[in-house]
């Protein structure tokens, strides 16, 4: 399992990297404002609903059905057909249904305060970007079926080449229209086709360069139609309670997108110190991301496949062990990430978006702060959420789902009615922790209530430890990082400086600290697990 989490945790890496210089090119060519939020409206819905799929309705099924299915005659080859046919032709229904309501979908996520103009040009953003639903479908469902056979690197390494052509259309946009924020009567059929047009292509890659790494993997598909007689019946129950969750998430999504354009939207043309709107709590997502992405997200999809198999076969102390086993080594890096952006977050923003002005790297900055003081939670949660799928339970989940998104909501309303329009974004950053944290108390409890004692003392201890280690270095990032401003101002290059010698500071001591509290995860969890199958 350790070679497979370090070839995801190598692909992540190489597309986070990518990433930020897709971002980083992205905030330069529209910067903030109008026509930042109407692009980002338009590309989030495709991907807000890809990331649900990805942990949700595809992620929750195929996975412990493809494992069960894989001790059928033949190895489970007509189930998965059967399987995948359905989920494609679902899929191809949804996207043209959406994207031939992209008006109203807009109407829906975007402020109601803005005007007619910025409607017109996310919808026309939109129409280019909603067919990357498909897209998005397809690869997490050929994904799956790699991961499901043990063939974890296609599917994290894919994102790369979505990337580099993401990248290059960037590029060509900044050639043709320039660099900084694009009123919204400046845009023509080209420039929107260009930008858009890039982004869909780029997941279009994404999806159909995994078609070949299925056939090395030796893996056939061939379109078979029907689902009765094939014991479908559990995989739909589990479907079904994640779509209801699935619903729930979105209608969250949906206060989440109205609050940000309109706070971004009040904020336009102010004073204010620092940038916002919903491209400014895109990027700061992205930051908050990958950490997780990094570890959490390829550990426990190695995880989860061991844990499938486990649940199917009642072992449930092995459950319990990789589930306290998940919880500690992404504990080692969640910790240390958001101390990192909590002491030096302006700085590292700045660095990575240094073509962009000091307001909104600053604004990205508060925003990933106030969502990275959750981000311990966040990761567990994740984890939590695939040990009740591994055990084709996806009510619970749902039910959990409920408190987070009411309380997310009602914190991103909160923010909108109380504070001053730049710091709305920070207000639902900071809901996000809230709800998460809350969330991941109630998984805990229920997974405890259901199968015990879940390895809680170690747990505690180990995080306890990490807190004070990150906690000593994040104290000594913060006062380099001050210091270094004091010799050489609040430019770029004080920041990067500030970050680099802040940074490498606050590794260097949480690892001694840690190694000084006797905290060997790595060594007794990761390394034994080596030799295990």
């Amino acid at each position: 399992m350790m070679r497979s989490s370090a070839v995801m945790a190598g692909g992540t890496a190489a597309s986070r990297v990518l990433g930020f210089v897709r971002a980083a090119l992205l905030v330069a060519v529209l910067d903030t404002g109008q026509s930042a939020d109407a692009f980002s409206i338009a590309n989030t819905i495709p991907n807000a609903l890809y990331i649900l799929l990805a942990g949700g309705v595809l992620n929750a099924v195929l996975v412990p059905q493809i494992t069960r299915a894989a001790k059928l005659a033949d190895g489970g080859q007509e189930y998965i057909d059967r399987l995948l046919t359905a989920a494609v032709a679902i899929l191809f229904v949804v996207t043209i249904t959406v994207t031939l309501a992209a008006p109203l979908l807009i109407k829906v996520y975007a402020s109601d305060e803005w005007t007619p103009e910025q409607f017109t040009l996310a919808t026309a953003f939109a129409l280019w970007c909603l067919p990357q639903i498909f897209f998005y479908g397809l690869y997490t469902m050929l994904g799956q079926v790699l991961n499901a056979r043990g063939s974890f690197g296609p599917f994290m390494w894919a994102p790369v080449v979505n990337n580099v052509v993401s990248i290059a259309g960037l590029v060509v946009f900044a050639v043709v229209a320039g660099t900084g924020k694009q009123p919204v009567d400046s845009w023509t059929t080209g420039r929107i086709s260009l930008l858009a047009g890039t982004a869909t292509l780029g997941v279009v890659a994404q999806a159909l360069i995994l078609i070949p790494a299925m056939k090395r993997a030796g893996i056939g598909f061939k379109i078979r139609w029907g689902l009765r007689g094939f014991g479908l019946r559990t995989a739909s129950r589990v479907a079904g309670w994640t779509f209801a969750a699935v619903l729930i998430q979105q209608l969250g999504f949906i206060v989440i997108s109205k609050v940000t354009t309109t706070g971004g939207g009040r904020a336009e043309g102010t004073d204010a110190a620092i940038g916002t709107g919903k491209a400014v709590y895109d990027q700061a997502f992205l930051l908050f991301m990958l950490p997780h992405s990094l570890v959490a997200v390829s550990l426990v999809t190695a995880l989860f496949t061991r844990m499938s198999i486990s649940a199917a076969e009642n072992r449930i102390d092995d459950v319990r062990n990789d589930l306290s086993l998940g919880l500690r080594l992404t504990g080692l890096a969640t910790v240390l990430s958001a101390a990192a952006f909590l002491t030096i977050g302006p700085d590292i923003s700045a660095t990575l978006f240094s073509g962009s002005p000091r307001s909104t790297t600053d604004g990205i900055a508060y925003v990933a702060m106030a969502m990275m003081i959750g981000l311990v939670p966040f990761s567990a949660q994740y984890l939590f959420q695939r040990v009740f799928y591994a055990f084709e339970d996806a009510k619970t989940p749902f039910l959990v789902q409920i408190p987070i998104v009411v309380i997310w909501a009602i914190g991103n309303l909160l923010s909108l009615a109380l504070l001053p329009a730049a710091w709305v974004v920070v207000g639902v950053g900071f809901s996000m922790t809230v709800a998460n944290t809350t969330g991941a108390a109630l998984s805990y409890y229920l997974l405890h209530r259901r199968f015990g004692e879940l390895d809680g003392n170690r747990l505690l201890g180990t995080h306890l430890k990490l807190l004070s280690a990150a906690a000593v270095g994040g104290l000594a990032a913060f006062g380099i990082s001050q210091g270094v401003h004091q010799l050489l101002g609040a430019g770029r290059i004080a920041s990067m400086v500030a970050a680099l010698l802040g940074g490498v500071t606050l590794i260097a001591i949480y690892g001694l600290v840690l190694r000084r509290l006797k905290v060997t995860e790595l060594e007794d969890a990761l390394v034994p697990l080596l030799k295990r199958r």
